[in-house]
């Protein structure tokens, strides 16, 4: 694995999109990368409890990336925070770069999963929840990042079903939504995950506070699930 240099200096959001330049190629997948970067730096910035030091503690919180295409958002604010030495994002997509088109969790330090396929991520971190509740470890969270479209496959339902039947207090969804799902819900996605018993909130996706206080908002007993509204994908 590619582990980080110490920094001169902490990175700052607004290193961000450097960073994300360094990676070029054909097969960038840009507006599924860059929907997710404010997401993304509110959970790592201010929210998980997991960092290079801690990223294989049993005690840590899981992220897991379902919306795992156009990873460069997701690269960045690793190597921004640590996990990966920002000297390899120019290798990005290479045959001998661990940062591949879909983040694979043998190569990329911090990952929890390998991702890419759509509707993976969202079942996986709900057998994750599952798994550290049999083993008695009720402090870690477990937050998964999909995108809208995920939810035209079946097994994203039945994930939202199951954990809410089962009252997974401790997992969290991101749902980035721009407007690129096949089918819609009355009453928005949050919609979907309410009526199975989640707890829910709609925000803007680019707006830091706001991704905040739904990230943080308590939810006992329930599961919790935040819609991040984004522009369009084109």
């Amino acid at each position: 694995m590619t582990t980080a240099t110490t920094w001169q200096r902490p990175r700052t959001f607004g290193d961000l999109p450097a960073l994300m330049a360094l990676m070029t190629g054909d097969e960038k997948h840009g507006p599924a990368a860059t929907s997710t970067l404010d997401a993304l730096w509110v959970l790592y910035d201010r929210v998980l409890r997991v960092a290079p030091a801690t990223a294989d503690a049993p005690d840590r919180d899981r992220f897991l990336l379902s919306k795992g295409h156009g990873p460069m958002a997701y690269y960045a604010v690793l190597a921004a925070k640590g996990f990966l030495d920002e000297a390899v994002l120019p290798s990005f997509g290479g045959y001998d770069s661990p940062l591949g088109h879909h983040p694979d969790r043998l190569l990329v330090p911090g990952a929890e999963i390998a991702s890419g396929s759509l509707g993976h991520g969202l079942p996986l971190a709900v057998g994750t929840a599952l798994g550290l509740r049999a083993q008695g470890l009720t402090d870690p969270a477990v937050w998964v990042l999909v995108g809208d479209a995920e939810f035209d496959e079946g097994s994203n339902h039945e994930a939202v079903a199951f954990a809410g039947a089962a009252g997974l207090d401790r997992l969290h969804t991101v749902v980035i939504d721009n407007s690129s799902a096949t089918h819609g819900w009355r009453g928005g996605i949050a919609a979907r995950f309410a009526a199975e018993g989640w707890s829910t909130a709609t925000v803007d996706g680019r707006d830091h506070e706001a991704l905040h206080a739904a990230f943080t908002a308590p939810h006992p007993g329930r599961p919790h699930a935040v819609v991040a509204r984004v522009e369009p994908k084109n």
